[in-house]
């Protein structure tokens, strides 16, 4: 019976990308559970903006005073020590308001540094193991390089809406509330009308401008991610271009997308400066007409000098805040675009999930038991049909089969990489869906075909078995796993980087350092996924002894391409078309004269061949080196 699927949970973010859902969702990390700390410093850094805005509200008054105070003292045939006290006093006012209005805002930035880090660094750590979580059908289908770039857009998309919606966005419009009420209390309605109308266009243009900027915006981050994604595929396979001397048709294609990125990105800057203009405009043209107002009014002997400063003064820190919201808004869309990719990837339901309550693998033997298993990656087109076998506590079982006879899909179902679609699969009579992936996993042994190293030292590779173990135990596992000596040689010993995926080393020194993994894990169930078939005749020699001390004493199961690393096996299972079509020992199943039969005599006719050629090409090099003619 197939595990049913995992529970479906409500998404982040919607498809036109809400800010107050993505704000909602985000509110836990930017008011984290359990860090009174940082919960502290977004209060403080909200209230060093408040009083920031406070002192921000009293400089144009001081600026009025200075200029009614100067006027009046120029005025006045008596130069009295009051009429001068009183203007240099405002200066002073003026100038400490600015510094406090500096000081305050620089105080919140201070305060909420380690607020926003702590978001990014939450979120970015939760998207990592969500990825880690992610069933292997969506990691062999993703592009690594466009994935990395998702998650580098998407962090600095969070400290971008993390920081404008909680610290800028509410106290600019308490600051729009100030002004409104010192416009009418001072000036009248009219002046704020005209106000109003002049906000109102400018954030109504801001709003249409900015949205028309975000399809560009998206566009271009589709052609980053895919160059990327290219550039980083290209490097990746960097002998395989090599070996076709494919350079150029990688240069071209690499350059196709940054064209297209270099046609979003031009686009973008030539929106910035129309919407830059365009918001310029529109506010200037409230200043005329309110400077017009402010004018008849001194005229007329309503207002003074002062007045009109402190009116002007009041617009240009208006404006500043103003064009601030309009960045703000552009910033928070922009980050919406980027962080809707990265909410996308923690919005996929892992395929494969631990059942509530599950608990903990208990290994006795460990037994191994595929009863009537069946799966398929599409349903048109079903790989196991049926498997039912056993694998004794310590014993070895071999699968071995044509190439796409579902031998490697057993692995990879023992593994809960996948979820079988009928059938069950059991160590010691437990279902393995039934317990901890952590549990399972931690009880099994894996060493692949394909070794792919961490680009990282040798001894970081045979440690990742079990992180924590002292140098001896590295040592140890490194000797069973025949390769001590050749560490030894090494200038770096285990300190030796090994490059990416592990280049920088041999086929089979690279199957020797998975092996000391392996050994250095311990586990008591072992997989060998066809860990010789792409060695060598003399390296697979080699490597099969110390596979076979690693799998002694070990539930194994062996899944070989080569017949000649399972004949000693304590069973053999022969797959066809995703049934078994034969079973028994090596010695049984030739005796039998079948499908195994058939393979084993293709497999040593061809090892012959190559056993002949070697010998051919051995005694035409002695012949060389003896100065005669080489055998015809």
């Amino acid at each position: 019976m197939a595990s049913p699927a995992p529970t479906s949970k409500a998404p982040r973010v919607t498809a036109e990308g809400s800010l107050l859902t993505t704000v909602r969702n985000l509110w836990g990390y930017m008011w984290p559970a359990g860090r009174a700390d940082l919960k502290l410093r977004v209060v403080l850094a909200i209230g060093a903006l408040l009083l920031s805005k406070i002192a921000t509200t009293f400089i144009p008054f001081a600026y009025k005073g200075i200029i009614d105070g100067l006027n009046q003292a120029a005025g006045s045939n008596q130069a009295l020590v009051l009429g001068i006290a009183v203007p240099i006093v405002l200066v002073v006012a003026y100038g400490v308001g600015n510094i406090l209005d500096a000081g305050f805002q620089q105080l919140r930035d201070i305060l909420f540094a380690s607020v926003g880090q702590h978001a990014v660094r939450k979120l970015a750590r939760e998207t990592f193991e969500h990825l880690h979580k992610l069933s292997l059908r969506f990691h062999l289908a993703r592009r690594t390089g466009g994935l990395s770039r998702v998650i580098e857009r998407g962090t600095k998309g969070i400290e971008t809406i993390v920081r404008f919606t909680m610290l800028n966005t509410a106290p600019t419009v308490v600051e729009f509330v100030i002004v409104a009420v010192v416009f009418v209390w001072m000036f009248g309605v009219s002046y704020l009308g005209v106000l109003v109308v002049t906000i109102w266009l400018y954030l109504y243009f801001t709003i249409k401008a900015s949205n028309w900027r975000i399809s560009i915006r998206r566009d271009m981050n589709e052609s980053d991610t895919d160059a990327n994604s290219k550039a980083i595929d290209s490097l990746l396979n960097f002998e395989t271009v090599k070996y076709f001397a494919n350079e150029q048709m990688e240069a071209q294609r690499f350059d196709k997308s940054m064209e297209r990125y270099e046609r979003s990105a031009i686009r973008i800057w030539t929106s910035l400066g129309y919407l830059n203009f365009g918001q310029a405009a529109i506010f200037y043209a409230g200043v005329i007409v309110i400077g017009i107002l402010c004018v008849q009014g001194v005229l007329a002997g309503q207002l003074t000098m002062g007045d009109f400063v402190l009116l002007n003064t009041f617009l240009m820190q208006i404006y500043r805040p103003l064009n601030f919201i309009g960045f703000v808004y552009r910033e928070i869309r922009q980050g919406l675009t980027d962080i809707e990719e990265m909410f996308k990837l923690l919005d996929q339901n892992p395929e494969i999930e631990d059942k509530p309550g599950a608990a903990p693998l208990d290994i006795k033997g460990p037994v191994i038991r595929f009863d009537d298993v069946t799966f398929h990656y599409d349903p048109d087109r079903e790989i196991l049909k049926g498997i039912s076998f056993e694998v004794p506590a310590g014993k070895t079982t071999a699968i071995v089969g044509p190439t796409g006879a579902g031998k490697s899909t057993i692995s990879r179902l023992l593994f809960r990489f996948y979820d079988v679609t009928g059938g069950r699969i059991t160590i010691d009579g437990q279902d393995i869906r039934e317990v901890t992936q952590a549990s399972l996993r931690h009880a099994i042994g894996m060493v692949p075909q394909d070794t792919v190293l961490f680009n990282d030292t040798i001894a970081y590779n045979i440690q990742y078995g079990r992180p924590g173990a002292s140098m001896d135990e590295m040592r140890e596992a490194a000797d069973l796993a025949q390769i001590g000596p050749f560490i030894a040689s090494l200038p770096k010993g285990f300190d030796t980087p090994v490059g990416e995926r592990g280049l920088k080393l041999s086929g089979g020194e690279k199957q020797r350092v998975a092996i000391a993994r392996t050994i250095l894990k311990g586990p008591p169930i072992l997989i060998l996924d066809e860990a010789t078939s792409a060695l060598d005749t003399k390296t697979e020699q080699d490597i099969k002894a110390a596979l076979d001390a690693v799998s002694r004493n070990r539930t194994t199961l062996v899944i070989a391409h080569r017949l000649s690393t399972v004949i000693n096996a304590d069973e053999i299972i022969v797959l066809r078309d995703g049934l078994i079509a034969e079973r028994g020992t090596h010695q049984m199943l030739l005796l039998r004269d079948g499908l195994y039969a058939q393979m084993w005599a293709r497999q040593r006719e061809a090892s012959e061949a190559e056993e002949r050629a070697r010998e051919a090409a051995n005694d035409a090099q002695g012949f060389v080196k003896r100065g005669l003619p080489a055998a015809e």
